[in-house]
């Protein structure tokens, strides 16, 4: 029914900048929070950014300050504007989105990823 889709990973060099997409597709009647999740290897899933419906955002401290996330309703699209890489956000990067259906059904959609890899 709703399918995500991240894309704008790549492989980086540490200082550089990335834009993150995750475009929805399929019915939605509202989304009630998306949220930006990495996992390196051999480490935990970790919340990063989220975006809540009336716009506020949150972020790791590990993040605040170089990560942005953002929306766009128009395109049914939401951004991770990542600056000032490090190594350690070398990580597949997955957004999640808590999506509430025309009968007031809520459901949670993964996507499938993007691989972020930051050089030294």
């Amino acid at each position: 029914q709703v399918q995500l889709v991240e894309s704008g990973g790549d492989l980086v060099q540490a200082g550089g900048s990335l834009r993150l997409s995750c475009a929805a597709s399929g019915s939605i009647f509202g989304v009630n929070a998306v949220r930006w999740y990495r996992r390196a290897p051999g480490k935990q899933r970790e919340l990063v950014a989220a975006i809540l419906s009336g716009g506020s955002t949150n972020y790791a401290d590990s993040v605040k300050g170089r990560f942005t996330v953002s929306r766009d309703n128009a395109k049914n699209t939401v951004y991770l504007q990542i600056n000032s890489l490090k190594p350690e956000d070398t990580a597949v990067y997955y957004c999640n989105a808590e999506v509430m259906s025309s009968d007031y059904l809520t459901y949670s959609y993964w996507g499938q990823g993007t691989q972020v890899t930051v050089s030294s």
